[in-house]
């Protein structure tokens, strides 16, 4: 690991990780680290030597001009910011990087070596996944943790999938084995637009990760940009029948799977974060 400055000390903080790649649907995942480290000011504090664990052939450096008019290379890399939310009693350090091409255990051993460096109050990975969702309807978001506390608040449960996994998998067990807290958030990106970015997903993930951080996050102009998206969506499907009949079998299937009490329960939560979400900002 090289640093950008010395490592600050920092307050019982959340580790948020989210990586670009197979664990990450249209940037919806990577979108949220971007949003947080812009909004909250966020400081580069580190980043993984990228030499170790990336085929540079795969993952491209960029060159380019600094500010200073001097060329410079930026390498695909793993970086940690830390962030310190107003009105919060902990700190946040956001982890944003690419799924590495080798060595994922050691990647690993480095990642959880830095969220025990910072005695990490829990581990929270990000991720997306493309799925046979409308655009039309709210972006479903699933999670897991293996903490009984975190599990009662939050209505989760512990994994039970068994299957292909990407970084985020193997970084979870990592974690767990090392006796850290994990939640994993999972946003149902809908497979026919799978480009970046998917502003919808983006929001909807940064919904539940309030919930899990019990503060308030900046939304900017997210919630815009999801209408925007979802606007353009909709006219590109309006003008293809097939595509349009089929959004609309996804449409039907989806509200005949959703028990109206489940609905109830989304609005109920829905309500309850705006409460929490008035609350704290009242307060600070």
């Amino acid at each position: 690991m090289s640093e950008q400055t010395e490592f600050p000390t920092v307050v019982d903080p959340w580790f948020v990780v989210a990586f670009e790649g197979w664990n990450d649907a249209a940037d919806a995942a990577s979108s949220v680290i971007d949003h947080l480290v812009e909004w909250w000011d966020a400081e580069l504090v580190a980043e993984i030597d990228p030499d170790d664990y990336y085929d540079f052939q795969v993952n491209r450096p960029y060159i380019g001009t600094d500010e200073a008019g001097h060329r410079e290379i930026t390498w695909p890399t793993t970086r940690i910011y830390v962030a310190r939310p107003v009105g919060s009693d902990r700190d946040v350090v956001l982890v944003r990087g690419i799924e590495p091409n080798m060595r994922w255990t050691a990647f690993c051993d480095e990642l959880v070596a830095i969220a025990d460096r910072v005695a990490s109050h829990a581990v929270v990975t990000l991720g997306a996944l493309l799925a046979d969702t409308p655009h039309t309807r709210p972006v479903p978001v699933t999670g897991t943790t293996n903490d009984t506390d975190l599990e009662a608040r939050l209505h989760l449960d512990d994994s039970t999938y068994e299957g292909p996994t990407g970084i985020n998998g193997v970084f979870t067990l990592a974690c767990i084995e090392s006796g850290f807290p994990t939640v994993s958030l999972w946003a149902a990106v809908p497979h026919y637009v799978a480009q970046p970015p998917s502003p919808k997903a983006t929001l909807a993930l940064l919904g539940y990760l309030e919930d899990v951080l019990e503060i308030s996050l900046p939304i900017g102009d997210l919630r815009e940009m999801a209408r925007a998206w979802e606007r353009g969506v909709e006219e590109l499907a309006s003008s293809d029948a097939d595509i349009a009949a089929y959004v609309e079998s996804l449409e039907e299937a989806r509200d005949t799977s959703e028990l109206p009490e489940a609905s109830g329960d989304a609005i109920a939560r829905e309500f309850e974060r705006y409460l929490k979400r008035r609350s704290r900002d009242t307060d600070s």
